[in-house]
């Protein structure tokens, strides 16, 4: 039952079960409500009529501010495990909020990092295609290149990395090593472009500058000394990587290669591009005026010493180039080593001069100054 009493300002206030009071015209505003402190209030604690669902007269004409929730008729008998939930912890409203603590990224760059991952993808899928390997580990720029067909050599070069291109198969050959062979220029220059290891050696120790004097390819050699001009490095790294001096199994370089093929153009390149005139193979110890002498090769002889080949360079047995012409009986080239000063009283190891070698040989006895008058134990030398 409620009542009415006047305060001393002349409002009244109604008071409702309970002993509450109520301003007139003011109603609960319901924070005393079961739902809210249902358990902290004790039972027998006096509560407001709002918290136990009755309104008074006026209270009832104001909107009620629960009356869009469902079930506010019914929230006082809801257990505390059964309160409506205030949706703070809704996944949208979380990721809303968890959205304020990002950093604001621009659309572009969302752009550069989609397009980065999709080139990461795309890298590897390329690397999973590009890793098949034939039963003569021939992997795909290699049957390419075997098979003749540049446009799909050049894109596999253009896509894969070096290390892939490098890749020998069982004969030890590089792709750069079969484009040479065939002869396959544009090839051979997408591969030093791309900075391929050029001093890797097949199964017989050749490398692909061995290859490319062998087939007296010019235009493959120039390819491969030229490799730093081409991709703009400095003279000092161009050498560093291409050793003129690196010998097959048979102790060769490309200096003795190109001059047992006689190749003069091939000769002059190596020689200016700082191959070693005078260098001696691995073997017995030929420089490559030696070889010239023994393929009884006037031209090469005559070139080599223009280029400032030593005359009396010596193999390991002590044999100069002249012992090799009157040993060959080649009158010729005996007369033209004659002509550059060679020195026909040097002995080998088997304590022979090359007139020794003449062997009462008219033709070339007539350029070898006699021996046998000595004074004070040297010789006299005459010359006719």
């Amino acid at each position: 039952m409620s009542e009415t009493r006047s305060c001393c300002d002349g409002k009244k206030d109604v008071q409702v079960e309970g002993g509450v009071y109520l301003e007139e015209g003011q109603c609960d505003s319901g924070l005393g409500s079961i739902r809210s402190l249902q358990g902290q209030l004790a039972e027998g604690v006096p509560r407001s009529s709002a918290a136990r669902g009755v309104r008074s007269d006026k209270a009832a004409d104001l909107p009620d501010a629960d009356a869009g929730k469902e079930g506010s008729a019914s929230d006082a008998s809801l257990e505390p495990d059964e309160r409506l939930d205030s949706s703070y912890g809704s996944s949208s409203l979380v990721e809303s909020l968890a959205g304020l603590g990002e950093t604001p990224r621009h659309p572009g760059e969302e752009e550069e990092e989609e397009e980065e991952e999709a080139e990461r993808v795309r890298q590897q899928l390329l690397l999973e295609t590009f890793a098949f390997v034939s039963e003569d580990g021939d992997t795909l720029l290699h049957l390419a290149v075997i098979h003749c067909v540049p446009a799909i050599a050049l894109c596999f070069i253009a896509q894969l990395p070096v290390e892939v291109l490098e890749i020998q198969n069982d004969l030890f050959q590089t792709p750069l090593h079969l484009s040479v062979y065939l002869e396959q220029s544009r090839v051979v220059q997408a591969l030093v472009l791309r900075g391929v290891n050029t001093a890797l050696q097949d199964r017989n120790g050749n490398t692909p500058l061995h290859l490319a004097c062998e087939q007296q390819s010019l235009e493959c050699v120039r390819l491969l000394l030229l490799q730093g001009i081409i991709s703009n490095k400095t003279l000092e790294a161009r050498k560093s990587r291409q050793d003129l001096h690196l010998q097959n199994w048979q102790g060769l370089t490309c200096l003795h290669i190109s001059t047992l093929k006689g190749n003069l153009h091939l000769m002059a390149l190596l020689v200016k591009s700082g191959a070693d005139i005078n260098v001696q193979d691995g073997t017995s110890g030929k420089t490559p005026l030696h070889m010239a002498v023994e393929n009884h090769d006037e031209m090469a002889v005559k070139h080599l010493l223009e280029m400032g080949a030593q005359v009396d360079a010596q193999m390991y047995n002590g044999c100069t180039p002249l012992h090799l012409a009157v040993g060959r009986k080649d009158a010729a080239i005996a007369a033209i080593l004659c002509q550059s000063g060679a020195d026909t009283l040097l002995r080998n190891m088997e304590d022979e001069t090359a007139q020794d070698l003449a062997d009462e040989n008219d033709d070339i006895l007539t350029f070898l100054p006699f021996d046998d008058l000595k004074i004070s134990g040297k010789p006299v030398v005459c010359s006719s």
